[in-house]
């Protein structure tokens, strides 16, 4: 574990409009029993006023990971992931695409505006899970990020 996760609780927003597919994350990141704090928004406008700690968000932290759906109302996932990345305070944190899209454009275009990583949603719930696991084992033990100073 580094030392990240024993300093404070790891910060993840999760931007998706499924219910199902949020319930399924949170339980990914509770099996993972990594000490977190989830955030969830249900669309990029959410998740932009969040990540710029406007209105109700003033007192959020930034997170430390963003998993991102890239199909969702008002504001979708490609379009935030560009405010994100165009954004000198947010562009840092690491951005992964978790989306049911298997299709070519969507994978050039996300890595395009410098998503992080690509992942295509499993519909079988268990291995929903285990990607989950993966991903937050990946981006919030094996490797080192920045972090923001609190």
């Amino acid at each position: 574990m580094n030392s990240q996760t024993a300093e404070r609780p790891i910060e993840i927003l999760v931007v998706d409009d499924n219910p199902g597919d949020l319930r399924l994350t949170v339980e990914a990141l509770k099996d993972s029993r990594l000490p977190n704090r989830l955030y969830t928004a249900r669309d990029g406008i959410e998740a932009i006023t969040l990540l710029r700690r406007k209105s109700k968000y003033s007192n959020t932290h930034l997170p430390d990971l963003i998993l991102l759906d890239l199909n969702m109302p008002r504001m979708n996932g490609l379009q935030l992931l560009a405010e994100i990345k165009e954004d000198l305070a947010l562009k840092h944190i690491p951005v992964v695409i978790l989306t049911g899209s298997k299709e070519r454009e969507d994978i050039v275009k996300t890595y395009n505006l410098h998503a992080d990583c690509y992942v295509t949603k499993p519909i079988d719930l268990e291995q929903f899970i285990k990607t989950v696991k993966s991903i937050i084992n990946f981006w919030l033990i094996s490797i080192k990020l920045p972090t923001e100073e609190r």
